[in-house]
């Protein structure tokens, strides 16, 4: 590719991916086409993770309400383990990074964006999940910055098949000038 790219792969984390109330079953299906991306560039892959608090009080506003109803979530009764990534992405790192997260988007403190404007960062190819809760608020983000996003559909994953597809529409549709949707072979034959 001529311009300076990073695969954001957003949550694709243990407490996703196996037997929680937050349980993802679909990511195993987008996990063979995230691995491939991630294997192939490792140095060019950053991964986020969702780290819930320790306990609702600990968050504010309506975080606390939402951790008040996911209280099995909070890291006073998960196995802490259960936030890292999925063993053959987390063996990945390093190379790869690992950048964490308290909200759905990853643009909300500006690290990210501080560290890839830093190294003059223009688009980013996103996979990982979900794709209408925190794939979806770190490619609006991303779009906001001024990136352009790659969105890897088949590497995206939901556990709502209805707003998965919406948001793909949507993004799709509404943000076609900033916002390609792409396969991951196809991302892959260009990277």
């Amino acid at each position: 590719m001529e311009y300076n790219w990073v695969h954001l792969c957003i949550d694709m984390q243990r407490m996703f991916a196996e037997d929680t109330p937050w349980h993802v079953p679909w990511m195993q299906q987008v996990s063979p086409q995230v691995q491939e991306i991630a294997k192939h560039h490792p140095q060019r892959t950053i991964f986020t993770r969702f780290v819930p608090p320790k306990r609702a009080a600990d968050m504010a506003g309506l975080w606390r309400s939402y951790y008040e109803k996911w209280d099995t979530m909070t890291l006073e009764r998960l196995e802490p383990q259960m936030v890292d990534l999925v063993p053959p992405l987390k063996a990945l790192v390093p190379p790869a990074r690992v950048f964490d997260k308290m909200t759905y988007s990853p643009w909300i403190t500006g690290e990210l964006h501080h560290v890839l404007a830093g190294e003059a960062v223009e688009t980013l190819a996103i996979s990982g999940g979900e794709t209408d809760v925190c794939v979806l608020a770190a490619a609006l983000g991303a779009i906001d910055l001024g990136y352009r996003v790659i969105l890897l559909k088949d590497a995206v994953c939901s556990g709502a098949d209805d707003t998965h597809d919406a948001s793909l529409a949507l993004l799709g549709d509404r943000f076609s000038v900033q916002l390609e949707i792409s396969s991951t072979e196809d991302f892959l034959s260009r990277a």
